[in-house]
């Protein structure tokens, strides 16, 4: 190591891209990084010395989207002697070497299932001047014992499982994970009340299929105890999950929701096709009725319930008809939001070798038309909320528009985006200046598709310890159990400033 790297410690980015298990591995990776002596760039830095792309695979472009960004990348370090460049994630897993071969500029390659090896793999590619590439079949270490940089004072992912049993034919994910792996209900509880402790509101409990949690250790009511554990776990206020799966979902899951206060009343279900028949070609062992009858139990125990989901449209063989029962179950289950998404095909995938491949120009005209009947419906129940109040949980980077219309933005417990003013507060408030993290009640004056408006000033606002720690610019950190990490410079002598990860 040269004397001006010992004396000046390397910096990083982490780019990420995909899905929430992604955004958590991001916030592992940097943890990992600081602890063994990086310091993480500002965003706006345009030459950091590592540059770490987590990248997705589930979706046609991601391959192109990795590879456009590595290009502008080639010439960035060209003029950047040491700068390196390393790609993890699950496009990582799936091309392995050939990441290198496009792109030999990379140095480092992992996958998902050795994240820890990371900081070894970036000394190792610099003392051999050489790419290391390093993917390993099966997960060693649950992620979760490797160290967390948090990337929020007031929110927090917490991963329950990792991998997935099932066999949907255009998932590429079990592939790339690997089969599912739990977590001991007490080491969960443990980072839950860690990030509690360090003045976290809200935590989401994270996995591929969530409600299957507890089939490691043979207690297939595992999840709804672990929602009420959550519930004894003083000062956390919001609980979520995401995502489960329908086959998995128990009339006690759903008494767990309702019984416990501080679980909300928010469920992301992914149907991904309204069709009987395009649902058993994908190998998604439920049924439209089946789905139906769940999203019915949920609204009888809890009437206030939002109700997210994932859609799927033109799936190899889907027929006009299959279509259009897909909006008949959108219509029918009123949905808050729905993520749509158009098949795409993924090499690997049962599905990409099935007949009935459908043409680009009719998948694109059932998706505007599945995009119009979404808002629709989400307009509508959306404007049911106008001149309700809400609570509201301070976000940042929520609102694109809220310098300009001097509003701030967050969630409402049912996980709907707010914009509200920001006016002096009401009765019993304190009329401080709000910050993220900190919670206000408000009325909502106008509705939209995709968001709701509260123009009035609030009603409250309650200064929170993860208020604090967003005005004191601090990072939320978890440490984790991983030995033999080498160091990489000296120690900065105070935390880095906090700066807003990629946006996934």
């Amino acid at each position: 190591m040269t004397t001006a790297a010992a004396s000046s410690p390397r910096t990083y980015q982490v780019r990420t891209y995909g899905c929430q298990m992604n955004v958590h591995d991001s916030e592992r990776i940097s943890g990992l990084l600081d602890q063994a002596g990086y310091v993480r760039a500002a965003e706006a830095d345009d030459n950091p010395d590592v540059v770490v792309f987590n990248t997705c695979a589930v979706r046609e472009n991601a391959d192109n989207r990795l590879y456009g960004n590595l290009g502008h990348l080639r010439p960035v370090k060209a003029r950047h002697p040491g700068m390196q460049i390393a790609v993890g994630g699950c496009l990582a897993q799936k091309d392995r070497g050939e990441i290198v071969r496009k792109a030999p500029w990379v140095d480092v390659v992992f996958g998902t299932h050795n994240i820890g090896s990371l900081p070894v793999l970036l000394e190792r590619a610099r003392h051999n001047a050489a790419a290391e590439v390093e993917i390993l079949e099966s997960l060693e270490v649950f992620p979760s014992t490797l160290p967390t940089r948090r990337e929020s004072t007031y929110a927090g992912w917490v991963s329950i499982s990792v991998g997935c049993n099932n066999t949907c034919t255009f998932c590429i994910v079990p592939s790339l994970r690997g089969k599912e792996k739990d977590r001991r209900p007490g080491d969960i509880l443990s980072e839950v009340r860690a990030l509690v402790d360090e003045g976290v509101l809200e935590v989401t409990l994270l996995g591929q299929n969530v409600n299957s949690y507890g089939v490691e250790f043979g207690d297939r009511l595992a999840f709804g105890k672990l929602l009420r554990a959550c519930g004894d776990v003083e000062g956390l206020e919001r609980v979520r999950f995401t995502s489960p799966h329908p086959k998995d979902f128990t009339d006690d899951v759903i008494a767990a929701m309702a019984e416990t206060p501080n679980v909300c009343h928010s469920l992301h279900m992914p149907l991904q096709s309204g069709s009987d028949d395009v649902l058993r070609a994908m190998r998604r062992s439920y049924r439209a009725d089946r789905y139906l009858g769940i999203i019915s139990k949920v609204r009888a125990a809890m009437p206030d319930a939002a109700i997210t989901t994932d859609i799927i449209v033109g799936f190899p063989g889907e027929t006009e008809a299959d279509f259009e029962r897909t909006l008949d179950v959108v219509r029918e289950a009123r949905f808050s939001s729905a993520f749509t998404f158009q098949y795409s095909k993924r090499p690997g995938t049962p599905a990409a070798t099935m007949d009935g491949q459908l043409p680009k120009q009719v998948v694109q005209e059932r998706y505007e038309r599945l995009i119009a009947c979404v808002e629709e419906i989400t307009w509508a129940e959306n404007k049911k909320l106008v001149g309700e109040t809400v609570e509201v949980l301070v976000a940042v980077g929520e609102g694109r528009k809220d310098e300009r219309t001097g509003r701030m933005s967050g969630r409402a417990r049912d996980g709907r985006l707010v914009h509200f003013a920001t006016g002096a507060a009401g009765q019993g408030g304190d009329t401080g200046a709000i910050r993220p993290g900190d919670v206000v009640h408000t009325i909502i004056t106008y509705a939209a598709p995709h968001h709701l408006n509260a123009d009035g000033a609030p009603l409250s606002h309650r200064r929170t310890r993860a208020g604090d720690a967003a005005e004191a610019g601090r990072a939320s950190r978890t440490p984790g159990v991983l030995l033999g990490l080498p160091t990489i410079g000296a120690p900065a002598a105070a935390p880095a400033p906090t700066t807003g990860c990629a946006a996934h």
